[in-house]
């Protein structure tokens, strides 16, 4: 059984590569698929989905919100999935950006980039609901010297606390990947 993960850029790749075998049960490989952006993923994702052969395949497919309406988002990657034939792929959202994730936990980001008393900053009031946050790669690049999109991936992918519910998206994708997993495994 595969999961095969459609992302918009590589910083989530390299964030999945470390998240991915902490939460998949054992029998459940994965594939992970970058793009060069989100309009390059929405031209491509049709053409992939049509031409994926593999048998016991399974789709997620995952971008950033940036400053779009996540529920128009969701509902026009949905109509491209349904339009190539995959009616049942998981779509997941990260609000914002990738990097609100990583501020629902700096606690995390904090043992990553040797940054001590960053986890008190969670206790600010702007850092405990990280989806609301205008631009969080900002905002970890103010709070963390030397912080850079793919280099921040690699370190806190498998750092992260999964059971971290500051970020709302994050959880959904942790739940929903974690449902589909158990979905595929029993099936």
């Amino acid at each position: 059984m595969m999961l095969v993960f459609m992302l918009e850029e590589l910083s989530m790749k390299v964030f999945l590569e470390g998240l991915l075998p902490r939460i998949l049960p054992e029998g459940v490989s994965f594939t992970l698929i970058p793009h060069q952006g989100k309009s390059d993923l929405e031209k491509s994702l049709p053409r992939k989905l049509r031409g994926w052969k593999a048998p016991d395949s399974y789709f997620v497919v995952v971008r950033d919100q940036d400053s779009g309406d996540c529920y128009k988002i969701k509902s026009r990657l949905r109509q491209i999935c349904v339009e190539a034939g995959r009616p049942e792929v998981l779509i997941r959202i990260a609000c914002r950006e990738l990097e609100a994730w990583f501020i629902g936990d700096l606690a995390a980001v904090g043992r990553a980039f040797c940054a001590g008393g960053l986890a008190d900053q969670q206790k600010k009031r702007k850092y405990r609901t990280p989806d609301t946050l205008g631009s969080p790669s900002r905002e970890l690049e103010t709070l963390v010297k030397g912080y850079g999109k793919v280099k921040g991936a690699r370190k806190l992918g498998p750092l992260i606390d999964m059971e971290n519910k500051r970020s709302t998206s994050f959880a959904a994708f942790i739940s929903g990947v974690q449902g589909l997993a158990a979905h595929v495994v029993s099936s």
